[in-house]
């Protein structure tokens, strides 16, 4: 079924679906590692690219490929890499198109792996790195080399929730000749989709929202740019970085319900964050549904649905803090992001304590800092979960 001019609920359910010899709803797991050739001749012109087919999973698989397509048209790309991680596309991101004497910018809230990744691997192969607040573009402007080649932002970040906007910052990269990627995890392509704004690479980790049930791992990227889709691609490969059958398998099946997931979390992370931002015993909050977020109007601007991830502060500090996520009942105490069930972690303890106390500073990522995905429980009871936690504080 050809699904590109059909509306984003029909392409989340049947893109990259394909008809196997049974006529299979479903596309089968292919759980090989090889495929067979008809002839010698036919494997040769399948090495050289000369015929369409395929030879090793490493390199290509039908389950994996459908999964590819879905992910491609969701994000209105030339095509997609699926990966075993998250952390996996991100590897391949830096090294496909970072080399020995470049250059790269990130946003200074940056997924910690990812910026760690960075500043303690990739520097010894002789690349720089500065990480900025790139909601500031002349920030950004002013952290430009004459050999930088890539610039990489989340909006939101995570998990500081601040915003970039991806159509001024894509202007501003391709003036100079600039490569823009853009890590969409936060939003999944139903609220946000940074290719349509001017980015040249989303990547995801299928972890979170897409996948959305907790059960797998797995990451994608999709560019603009079918070159650069074959450029990403063999990174892929050379690495061995290639998404299992079964992964993908899963993933098809977890992103189908996607948009109606996503809306649900955001409809309860919206009644969430009014809560709290009048709850006495809340410092702070960021979200971006909130009309006293920061940057609302580009929120509005840029983001379909202001999302389910809120951050957000305990009166009381650090110690205040860990007293709400130790007795929270429904809320899993737990890293990641994304799922059915709602998830409430510490990042500067967490998924960001391997940065240096100074780096978490600058990106904004304090001690008391509170992270919270909303899942799709009742939001009465999600409420009741956090105020019977507070009462105890």
């Amino acid at each position: 079924m050809e699904t590109k001019n059909q509306g984003f609920n029909t392409k989340l359910v049947h893109a990259g679906d394909f008809s196997d010899a049974f006529g299979a709803a479903v596309p089968p797991i292919y759980q090989t590692s090889t495929f067979a050739f008809k002839n010698a001749d036919e494997g040769a012109a399948r090495f050289a690219g000369q015929e369409a087919g395929f030879i090793y999973t490493r390199l290509g698989n039908p389950t994996i490929h459908s999964l590819e397509q879905k992910l491609a048209e969701l994000e209105n790309g030339s095509g997609a890499i699926a990966f075993a991680s998250g952390m996996g596309a991100v590897s391949s991101l830096y090294a496909a198109l970072l080399k020995n004497g470049d250059h790269m910018i990130g946003s200074s809230a940056l997924y910690g792996p990812s910026r760690s990744l960075m500043t303690s691997y990739f520097k010894d192969f002789g690349i720089a790195s500065s990480f900025v607040n790139t909601a500031d573009l002349d920030a950004v402007e002013q952290a430009i080399r004459p050999n930088t080649k890539l610039i990489y932002i989340e909006s939101p970040t995570n998990p500081t929730m601040v915003l970039t906007d991806i159509q001024a910052i894509a202007e501003l990269a391709h003036e100079k000749g600039i490569l823009l990627a853009v890590d969409n995890t936060f939003s999944s392509p139903y609220i946000q989709q940074p290719l349509d704004l001017g980015a040249d690479i989303v990547l995801h980790s299928l972890t979170k929202f897409i996948n959305g049930h907790a059960d797998i791992v797995g990451g994608a990227l999709i560019a603009k740019d079918f070159k650069l889709v074959s450029l990403l691609r063999k990174t892929m490969a050379y690495f061995g970085a290639n998404m299992d059958p079964h992964q993908a398998y899963m993933v098809i099946r977890g992103v189908k319900t996607l948009a109606l997931r996503v809306e649900r979390a955001s409809e309860n992370a919206q009644k969430v964050a009014e809560y709290l931002s009048a709850h006495p015993k809340i410092a702070w909050i960021k979200y971006p549904g909130l009309p006293s977020f920061t940057q609302y109007d580009l929120a509005q601007k840029q983001m379909k649905l202001p999302g389910a991830m809120i951050s957000f502060g305990v009166k009381g500090g650090l110690p205040a803090g860990k007293k709400l996520m130790d007795n929270v009942q429904l809320a899993l105490l737990a890293v990641s992001l994304g799922g059915v069930e709602t998830l409430i972690q510490h990042p500067a303890s967490m998924t960001h304590a391997g940065m240096s106390a100074q780096d978490r500073l600058q990106a904004g990522i304090t001690d008391d800092l509170v992270r919270f995905s909303t899942g799709i429980e009742d939001a009465e009871d999600i409420m009741a979960d956090l105020d019977q936690a507070l009462a105890r504080i």
